[in-house]
């Protein structure tokens, strides 16, 4: 475990460490785990360019003017869109495209909990899976090219960031017995939805596309990350109530302003280089292992104390059945079809 001691030290460097005016996004910002880092971010860093993504504009109101009593230098901007639909997705971040040149942060956290069977969107995806998964890889995908730049930019010298946070679980799948198998007959799981497996899906699936952005797109981390108990709001869709869940689960929950630090600690710290980054880094300097086993590869599956996992058997047997390009292949099916072509997935 980093202990939060070790967390908050690393924090309080931001300062220093990162330029002035360094930009993040936040997707479901106006709540929770992805509102607590955001908070982190603007008392730890000088001048940030701070967007918030969510669909509720009072909650945003609340955390814009909270964030700037914190930091008044902070930039903040509140772009309100339903992202269980990819084609809003395209439309938030083509406004992002249009006003910044770079971008140091992507960090996201949509979703809820239902017990709901499948939820189909007009676009021909199930909703939380979309909010799960396809939605956050469509905002990678868009946003590259600012978080590339970010990762070029010479006048930055060793304070260049750029990275790419998840919080899910990237062990949602082989939890409480679970396979780790994907149905590769059935990716979307539009004739086999559960809410099992459409957790399980969410979970390997963002593990390997984002192993495979790593591959690529060496200049950037991409880490997917497990938050553990968090109260966090995501509960509002449920008929189980959130006081109630508190009141039970409090003994094991972290706090919500532990969750910020640490997930800020996460989203910033060089334990977790860039494979490009990676690559030239001495044995004995503090990196984390890679999703694949290699120390410093660009991708991390990291728990909530700041520790990646260990190997899992089961999902290092879905890596070598091909699940990298199976899984990028059928992702960016699901993009052309529905975003470029404009039609329904089947």
């Amino acid at each position: 475990m980093v202990n939060l001691p070790t967390v908050k030290a690393h924090n309080a460097t931001l300062k220093s460490a990162l330029r002035p005016g360094i930009v993040a996004v936040f997707v479901g910002g106006t709540s929770g785990i992805a509102l607590s880092t955001a908070l982190a971010l603007a008392r730890y860093t000088l001048s940030p360019k701070i967007y918030l993504i969510g669909r509720n504009q009072s909650a945003a109101n609340s955390a814009i003017s909270t964030m700037k009593s914190i930091n008044p230098s902070a930039t903040l901007t509140f772009l309100k869109a339903d992202i269980s639909r990819l084609k809003n997705v395209d439309s938030v971040c083509a406004e992002i495209l249009a006003k910044e040149k770079t971008l140091n942060l992507l960090f996201m956290t949509p979703g809820y909990l239902t017990t709901r069977g499948r939820d189909e969107t007009a676009e021909g995806l199930d909703r939380k899976f979309v909010l799960h998964y396809y939605a956050r890889m469509r905002f990678v995908a868009n946003l590259l090219p600012l978080l590339t730049a970010a990762a070029q930019d010479t006048t930055l010298g060793s304070s260049r960031l750029s990275r790419v946070v998840s919080v899910f679980d990237p062990r949602a799948g082989v939890r409480i017995g679970g396979t780790g198998k994907l149905d590769y007959s059935d990716l979307s799981l539009k004739h086999t939805f559960t809410l099992g497996k459409c957790g399980a899906h969410a979970s390997i699936m963002g593990n390997f596309f984002l192993e495979g952005m790593a591959q690529k797109h060496p200049l950037t981390s991409f880490l997917h990350a497990y938050p553990s108990g968090v109260n966090t709001g995501l509960l509002r869709d449920s008929p189980v109530t959130s006081a109630v869940f508190s009141v039970l689960l409090k003994p094991f929950m972290v706090p919500i302003e532990e969750s910020g630090e640490r997930h800020l600690f996460a989203a910033t710290s060089g334990r977790f280089p860039s494979k490009a980054e990676g690559e030239g880094i001495q044995k004995n300097v503090d990196v984390a292992i890679g999703s694949d086993g290699t120390k410093g590869n660009g991708s991390y599956w990291v728990s909530w104390d700041g520790e990646v996992f260990s190997p899992n058997r089961k999902l290092e047997r879905v890596r070598a059945e091909g699940a990298v390009d199976k899984v990028a292949q059928h992702t960016e099916e699901v993009f052309r079809t529905m975003c470029e072509e404009g039609r329904t997935y089947p």
